[in-house]
């Protein structure tokens, strides 16, 4: 083993000790101190069953719109040759770019009362703003690349002969989707919905300035633990960041299986 070997593998190993296993041990620390028991009454507490009930609840819907989206913009620029298609595969990653907040503030000035579809909101009894639609549509576009992302590479290894051949045999798209392209990515597309999933779980910066933080109503698992730590300096905070910390590491784990699964498939 080289010394540059041996030197990189010990600045890995401090960078994911200090940035990452350090700060989640004393957090499981924290909040394990007062006990067990402490962790699953402040879980049972109604304020924090609410809170995750939203987290689910806007994170499943993101889900599967990120799912649709994904393989739809991932089919379309690897089958496909269209103008403007070099914008569109780069404007997919603009949420990595930009801030979360941003995005609130940018879905604000379109989706307020004062904004630009706020009169026909209005008129139609839509709320978008302070409510779970303007939560999805924050949590879908910062969770937006991941399934696309995660997609794409496969479909450009494959290529388009089988999709090709099948056409040529007088196979309609849906017929070609369902038996040649979804099992060539399920593997691909399983791993983008876990990302995708913890991503919108974790969401705070658009949820925040989207959502109002309103306590029994649109208040998120994240939102409800800044509370906790900024206002009211609850050892609540602790517990449910622990539990939310539990939810990454499976989908964690989930998500190396599914890889090495894609590896390991012909």
């Amino acid at each position: 083993m080289s010394g540059t070997s041996i030197g990189l593998r010990t600045l890995a190993l401090a960078y994911v000790t200090l940035l990452v296993a350090v700060p989640v041990v004393v957090l499981a620390y924290r909040a394990l101190k007062p006990g067990l028991s402490s962790v699953l009454d402040s879980v049972r507490d109604p304020v924090a069953q609410h809170a995750f009930e939203v987290t689910f609840t806007v994170a499943g819907i993101s889900v599967v719109i990120d799912t649709v989206f994904g393989i739809a913009v991932a089919i379309l620029l690897v089958r496909y040759r269209f103008p403007g298609r070099r914008l569109l595969n780069a404007i997919i990653d603009l949420p990595i770019a930009v801030s979360p907040i941003v995005v609130g503030l940018a879905l604000i000035l379109v989706y307020s009362p004062t904004g630009w579809f706020g009169p026909f909101e209005e008129s139609n009894g839509i709320a978008v703003i302070n409510a779970k639609p303007g939560m999805v549509l924050a949590t879908v576009f910062v969770s937006l690349p991941l399934v696309a992302r995660a997609i794409i590479p496969v479909l450009e290894q494959v290529g388009t002969d089988q999709d090709q051949a099948a056409a040529s045999l007088g196979a309609n798209a849906i017929t070609r989707f369902r038996r040649i392209t979804l099992p060539t990515i399920r593997i691909a597309l399983a791993y983008g919905v876990v990302l995708a999933l913890a991503r919108c779980i974790g969401e705070y910066g658009a949820v925040l300035v989207i959502s109002g933080n309103i306590s029994g109503q649109t208040q998120t698992a994240p939102l409800l633990i800044g509370d906790d730590f900024q206002q009211f300096g609850r050892d609540q905070g602790y517990a449910l960041a622990f539990v939310l910390v539990l939810i990454a590491f499976a989908a964690i784990l989930l998500g190396a299986y599914i890889r090495r699964r894609q590896r390991r498939a012909p």
